[in-house]
């Protein structure tokens, strides 16, 4: 509550408060401890706390044989995350980033078995290739004589940018890189609310917030960008349309909504990206909450289709998902409304690709489509599976996810009111104001096509080795080819092992003299000496 009445403050009057401390001097070059507050940093710090909090007193019954390593856990990822946010300095920046990974990875492979440790290796690797981009552009921030971003202006800027977009699009999912948040529900529930729903997939968004004054120097790499988000939407809508994983479905979810994020932020929209980012977190680390009492509950089922009449066995839990779901569609006046509405009428009056404006409007009425499908299946589908244990509501469950329905709600409203100043106002007539309910009567349809198992031929059969919940073969983007042309072929050749083999060559007669690992060291430092002088 202290942070979001700092956010207010900050807000009102336009505070900017920065902290810096060197602790390093050394030929014109710098290095120091940065921290930066300002309103959008405030903001995202508390609604950090927030869920973090919540998702501490839901885990003190949810996982309470357990409860000592995992608080730790958690305490370790607010404090990488508190890092992360705080900081403009990219040293400081690579390590929350890197405490972010490493700690997402453990909190993945919680349960130590053999899925979990395939997902979180996979998470593991995909995720090194964004921290392999942030100590690439580290180097040409280093060109300019310094490592915070807020100072300088260069060409060496523009290079390091496309590498920070890059990494960002690794931490946010976006394709191709969109294989392991779906892997990562192997994780605890609670992990899934805290972690893959609300903090760590939206850094990628909140560091390209945070570069946002340098992201447009590249046109066309922007226009790249909203490619691959739009594509991220469409793919993953599509694919929570065919899954059956309880969890995974949420998580697919949340990559289309993080697609949507990454293509408002291609088009200048960096208020409505936050906005949305904000709101966003609530609700779906409230999808999370629900869903974990309705596994813990039927005994860690995750299928659907062995889940029904939930509203008779937890009416409160039903009632609190039922809100972050349609919250989640845009239905007027919940907190995804306002965001979502924002970002259609901006995108309806910008000029941009048709094909790519309706892609866009089919990837939102799948939103639509799979949330009533999932709540199909779990309101109304006559299952021939019972589970006679299933316990009453616990109380800290029940106040846990009361708190968060309320601000899911309430928080779109808040923050359009507090926000309204920064962002755009449109004035639309009726008939463009129409197409969000059209979208969403557009989404209904297919959820009924869906049930009626109408679509088998159109889809099912077409698209099947395409849309698996793993999303790992997505076509023509075969990852164990480019390893193999890159990793194994041009910088095995190119790279440090070529060029021991070619210095072994070399000095033949005198290699005697000199070891692998001294040619290691020589050859790393005669790289650093080349990009330094670059």
């Amino acid at each position: 509550m202290f942070t979001f009445l700092m956010f207010i403050f900050f807000l009102l009057y336009k505070y900017m408060y920065f902290f810096e401390w060197e602790f390093l001097f050394m030929n014109s070059f710098s290095m120091e401890m940065t921290f930066f507050f300002d309103w959008m940093s405030i903001m995202f710090l508390s609604t950090v706390f927030f869920i973090s909090s919540l998702v501490f007193m839901y885990s003190m019954e949810y996982m309470k044989k357990k409860i000592n390593q995992f608080a730790l856990l958690i305490f370790l990822f607010v404090m990488s995350m508190m890092l992360f946010i705080l900081s403009p300095n990219l040293i400081s920046i690579l390590l929350g980033w890197d405490g972010l990974g490493l700690i997402s990875y453990i909190l993945i492979i919680f349960f130590q078995s053999k899925k979990s440790k395939n997902s979180g290796m996979l998470t593991l690797l995909l995720n090194r290739i964004g921290d392999t981009m942030i100590i690439l552009s580290s180097w040409f921030f280093l060109s300019i004589g310094g490592m915070n971003f807020l100072f300088f202006e260069s060409f060496y800027m523009k290079l390091g940018m496309n590498m920070i977009i890059i990494a960002s699009m690794t931490k946010s999912a976006q394709m191709p890189f969109s294989s392991w948040l779906p892997a990562a529900m192997a994780a605890p529930t609670p992990v899934s609310s805290l972690v893959h729903s609300s903090t760590l997939v939206t850094a990628g968004i909140y560091l390209m917030l945070r570069f946002n004054m340098y992201m447009y120097m590249s046109e066309l790499f922007m226009k790249f960008i909203f490619f691959l988000s739009t594509m991220t939407m469409l793919i993953s809508g599509l694919t929570a349309n065919f899954e059956n994983d309880f969890k995974k479905i949420i998580a697919l979810s949340t990559l289309s909504q993080l697609g949507l994020m990454m293509m408002t932020l291609s088009l200048g929209m960096t208020t409505f990206s936050f906005f949305h980012l904000s709101t966003h977190a609530l609700f779906k680390a409230l999808l999370f909450l629900c869903a974990g009492i309705m596994i813990h509950n039927m005994k860690n089922n995750q299928d659907i289709r062995l889940m029904g009449h939930m509203m008779f066995y937890m009416p409160l839990t039903m009632l609190c998902f039922v809100t972050a779901n349609m919250s989640l569609c845009g239905f007027p006046f919940l907190s995804g409304f306002y965001s979502k509405d924002m970002i259609i009428e901006y995108i309806m009056t910008n000029k941009i690709n048709y094909y790519f404006f309706m892609i866009m409007l089919i990837s939102t009425s799948m939103t639509t489509s799979y949330t009533l499908r999932l709540l199909y299946y779990l309101s109304f589908f006559n299952k021939n599976y019972f589970n006679l244990m299933i316990k009453e509501e616990k109380l800290i469950f029940n106040n846990v996810i009361m708190l968060l329905s309320t601000f899911s709600m309430l928080s779109g409203a808040i923050l359009s009111w507090l926000l309204y100043k920064l962002m755009f106002n449109f004035f639309l007539n009726i008939n463009m104001k129409m197409i969000i309910f059209i979208i969403m009567l557009t989404g209904l349809m297919m959820s009924y096509f869906m049930k009626k198992k109408m679509n088998f031929l159109l889809f099912s059969l077409i698209f099947i080795n395409y849309t698996i919940s793993s999303m790992k073969k997505i076509p023509y983007i075969n990852m164990k080819k480019m390893y193999n042309a890159t990793d194994m072929g041009f910088f095995e050749y190119f790279g440090l092992q070529g060029m021991i083999i070619f210095m072994k060559k070399l000095f033949k007669k005198k290699m005697y003299m000199l070891t692998s690992f001294k040619m290691i060291i020589f050859a790393g430092m005669t790289t650093m000496l080349w990009l330094m002088y670059l």
